[in-house]
């Protein structure tokens, strides 16, 4: 499949014109047969048709607005756009006050002349990391589609979007892993960049203390090519050598209870990396065992998002997924004293780990735990929170940590999809995407 790298490549050598990929996606999205009533909220069909055609002129014309003029990619229903409700994948919100004016992110990818697709789904308000939504469906992994597994969320829509050839590439939200999530169990690449260099106004929050914007994509130079447009600044990537690299390993937590084939994956994954020169390190990083007691009430998340929602979850809580109000919920019990707390806490923590890793290139760990589960093995309340506790485990950390991380697919081809994570501490971006790009080149190489 083409990815938003090469497309944007083949326009710029006039080898392809960027209204092919739009009527492209936009066939794809309609396709009867397809997955595109559940992966998009709002379809902008004719708009993004309009802006691709327009692109096309530019392009002839030399004067394109960006690398990505005219190609289609979609943003995830948190993100306002003028006159439009923003639904965050609720029922709550869907008759709400139309946004009055466009969220930042949107604005930029109008002026770089991204032909935007539509809204795509997502788990309500983005509190699971399974993707699943009662009211509006959910979008059936591309893996083993007749199984009905889980997308992975919260950016479900985001990620099958892109997995199904319906855009190039998505802009999603993670606070605990959501692009992260998604990408992993759908077979695709997702950036969290640190949260500062995006603005995020305009973005329905879940908790602010945690929230960042992120892509998924199809490869690395895709997710950099996306988030140059979105973000305050554009990454600059350099060439990496693996000889030179040193990468931790976790030995706390993130690689318990890895199933048969994630833990194939990863050790197959670690022994490429090896073998092309690259010195993994395990490390204890014990502290990585403190985030258990820290989020066992809810944590941070649970308190912020129920700032947000306590007045819509006390006056209408039949509105809400009964799985999401029930983690709302936990965030009435947390004082502004037990917040300050967990502040201070994890403040501490992050201070303390960021120490532990001085000298190492970024940390490796699996991404999620587990290939994607089917819809119905979640049916049972008790088993939807144990799994969506896993999935959120390892990608949670970044969050807490406040740095930046990518899921790159490690599996072999005609297998479960299954994602290594590479991540770092805030503001290392740029280095964390070029070493991403190296690591990309030894993973695909060995399959």
């Amino acid at each position: 499949m083409t990815t938003l790298w090469q497309a944007s490549q083949q326009i710029h050598s006039a080898e392809a014109h960027p209204e092919s990929f739009t009527e492209a996606a936009l066939s794809a999205a309609s396709d009867i047969n397809g997955e595109g009533k559940r992966v998009f909220l709002s379809l902008y069909a004719e708009q993004a048709l309009l802006t691709s055609q327009q692109a096309g002129a530019r392009w002839l014309a030399g004067k394109p607005k960006s690398a990505i003029d005219g190609l289609p990619v979609s943003i995830k229903d948190l993100f306002d756009v003028a006159n439009e409700a923003t639904t965050a994948g609720s029922n709550l919100l869907a008759s709400a006050q139309p946004a009055q004016q466009n969220a930042t992110i949107v604005n930029r990818l109008i002026q770089a002349g991204a032909a935007i697709v539509g809204k795509t789904n997502m788990t309500e308000f983005a509190y699971s990391g399974l993707g699943i939504n009662p009211h509006y469906g959910t979008p059936a992994n591309p893996w083993r589609r007749d199984e009905k597994r889980i997308p992975g969320g919260s950016s479900s829509g985001a990620a099958v979007a892109v997995s199904d050839g319906m855009c190039l590439a998505a802009v999603g939200t993670d606070t605990g892993g959501s692009v992260r999530i998604p990408a992993a169990l759908c077979g695709l690449t997702g950036f969290k960049p640190s949260a500062s260099r995006i603005d995020q106004t305009g973005t329905l929050p879940l908790s602010t203390s945690l929230d960042s914007i992120g892509v998924i994509a199809h490869d690395v130079r895709s997710c950099w090519l996306l988030d140059a447009v979105i973000a305050d600044a554009p990454l600059t990537l350099s060439e990496c050598d693996l000889t030179q690299a040193r990468f931790a390993i976790p030995q706390t937590r993130v690689l318990d209870g890895l199933d048969e084939n994630v833990s194939h994956a990863w050790m197959n994954a670690l022994d490429r990396l090896r073998n092309a020169g690259a010195t993994l390190v395990e490390l204890p990083l014990e502290a990585l065992a403190e985030l258990e007691s820290m989020n066992a009430r809810g944590g941070i998340t649970a308190y912020e998002s129920w700032q947000w929602h306590q007045q819509g979850a006390q006056s209408n809580p039949e509105a809400y997924d009964p799985q999401v109000l029930t983690r709302l919920q936990r965030g009435s019990l947390l004082t502004d004293q037990d917040a300050e707390a967990l502040y201070q806490q994890r403040a501490a923590w992050k201070n303390k780990v960021e120490a532990e890793l001085t000298g190492f290139d970024g940390m490796l760990m699996p991404t999620v735990p587990r290939v994607a589960p089917t819809l119905a093995e979640l049916d049972n309340s008790a088993v939807y929170m144990q799994i969506n506790a896993l999935m959120l485990r390892n990608p949670s950390i970044i969050n807490m940590l406040d740095g930046c991380a990518i899921s790159l697919p490690c599996h072999q081809a005609d297998t479960a999809p299954v994602g290594l994570m590479l991540a770092s501490t805030q503001g290392k971006d740029a280095q964390l995407l070029s070493w991403a790009l190296t690591i990309e080149i030894i993973l695909i190489r060995g399959n």
